[in-house]
């Protein structure tokens, strides 16, 4: 879905006959929600910070309205599969305990129901007891990947690792030995990067563990002024002897334009 700057967290309940809401609410209910809606926002990825997400707390049972997400980039990603039959294999793992956590509530107590909701109060999602969110097998498979990015901390006197910032501001630790690094003669520190890692990779969720770094590579993505020229000066001197382009194409098409 596109991003939105708002969505609303909702939990259904009663307690006494009295519906739950920001007057009637037990301690433990409002601690599960609180920390459940703050795993949900920051997922694994951390692409959002708590302590910059704005919330207000608004009656209609219990409500939670987190403001300040339009950079969640992951976070949206997640949204538009939250719906499929596979979303808890097709999210990120954090969140989908979160919905896991909620089914299992809401079957405990079918009086329980949450929601997801944009802006406008519009459901996007709900998990109730009638809920039936599955979570298919991981598999991981052993892959090699090139990962794009700017080192922000090599080495350590007991592990080698080699910390990169992706471009999508994922941040991902590779290791490495100190006899790779320590052959590596270039100032690598807070520069972008190119490594050529080996990995597990989830086949269900694209996700990566146990990076290890096979080689750093060479990366020259700017624009080189010299090489355009000379590309410049060899079709010129390849077409030099054509005249007119369309006359010559007709040429090689028998003659038809």
């Amino acid at each position: 879905m596109d991003p939105i700057d708002q969505i609303r967290f909702s939990v259904h309940d009663s307690i006494n006959n009295v519906e739950v809401g920001p007057k009637h609410v037990s301690l433990a209910l409002l601690g599960e929600f609180q920390r459940d809606v703050t795993d949900f926002l920051k997922g694994t990825t951390r692409d959002v910070d708590p302590l910059q997400v704005q919330i207000s707390i608004e009656t209609g049972s219990l409500v939670f309205v987190a403001s300040g997400l339009l950079s969640a980039t992951t976070l949206w990603a997640d949204l538009t599969h939250i719906t499929s039959p596979d979303a808890l294999t097709l999210i990120d793992s954090k969140r989908a305990n979160v919905l896991e956590r909620w089914q299992a509530a809401a079957r405990e107590k079918p009086n329980r129901s949450y929601t997801l909701a944009d802006k406008a109060g519009q459901a996007l999602f709900v998990v109730d007891a009638r809920s039936t969110l599955t979570k298919v097998d991981d598999v991981w498979v052993q892959v090699e990947k090139y990962l794009h990015g700017k080192i922000i901390d090599m080495g350590g006197k007991t592990k080698a690792n080699v910390h990169l910032e992706l471009e999508n501001g994922q941040a991902v630790t590779v290791s490495s030995s100190h006899e790779v690094l320590a052959q590596d003669e270039r100032n690598r520190l807070y520069r972008p990067a190119l490594l050529h890692v080996a990995a597990e990779e989830n086949l269900h969720t694209g996700e990566l563990r146990n990076l290890r770094l096979l080689a750093f590579e060479t990366h020259q993505p700017s624009y080189d002024d010299e090489e355009f020229r000379l590309m410049v000066e060899r079709g010129t001197k390849a077409w030099e002897d054509v005249v007119s382009a369309t006359e010559w194409t007709a040429e090689l098409r028998g003659g038809q334009t």
